[in-house]
């Protein structure tokens, strides 16, 4: 099965790629919902964010205050990797799991930072979404209520977006709009199929 990783920036528009490929019964491992699910009360992992970071990160019904979690780690690039630490490796698992048990030509695993890891999950091609860092910032601000600088604080904290563009097999370009987008996906879609069915099955 190919397995087509899926990139990008925040506010660069991953989420609404993948709602299109799902839309072509393209199977989407997304590393975002399995992040979500795996720091629900009583996981094992919000039990290690709460010993890494304090009791301090849980609300009162006892779920993740994610909101506190974001601006602990963006303040510290140590408590990044602390949260790193125990997030990758589980969310990891659970893609390869997660992978493991579909029965496709192709499938979508969107990661948001996958080019950034230091144990990146393999993919056999690099699909990255992609709009200018204005837009991005625009969005985020409107999305997620934050202020400008809050938002370019994001940006800058992640990979440049030429870098980023550099190491993609394939770039979708959601700066126009959703009917430029579509074909887009529709066209990356029929390649991956091409992709898939020729290549060779592995002994």
């Amino acid at each position: 099965m190919l397995k087509v990783g899926l990139t990008g920036g925040i506010g660069c528009g991953k989420t609404t790629v993948c709602r299109l490929f799902a839309e072509l019964d393209v199977p989407v491992v997304d590393a975002d919902l399995i992040a979500r699910r795996l720091v629900e009360p009583g996981e094992p992992a919000l039990q290690a964010i709460v010993q890494a970071f304090g009791a301090d990160m849980l609300k009162t019904d006892g779920s993740l205050d994610r909101p506190k979690l974001r601006e602990a780690i963006f303040a510290d690039p140590e408590q990044r990797r602390r949260l790193d630490a125990i997030m990758h490796p589980r969310v990891y698992a659970r893609i390869a799991a997660d992978v493991a048990a579909l029965h496709s030509d192709y499938c979508l695993i969107a990661v948001p930072l996958l080019l950034e890891s230091k144990n990146p999950y393999v993919v056999d091609r690099i699909l990255v979404v992609d709009c200018p860092q204005p837009v991005q910032i625009e969005r985020v601000v409107t999305r997620d209520k934050l202020s400008a600088e809050q938002a370019q604080a994001i940006v800058a904290s992640q990979m440049p977006r030429l870098e980023r563009l550099a190491r993609a097999d394939d770039v979708i370009d959601n700066s126009a709009g959703p009917e430029l987008l579509a074909e887009q996906v529709k066209s990356l879609h029929n390649s991956y199929i091409f992709l898939a069915t020729a290549r060779t099955p592995s002994a």
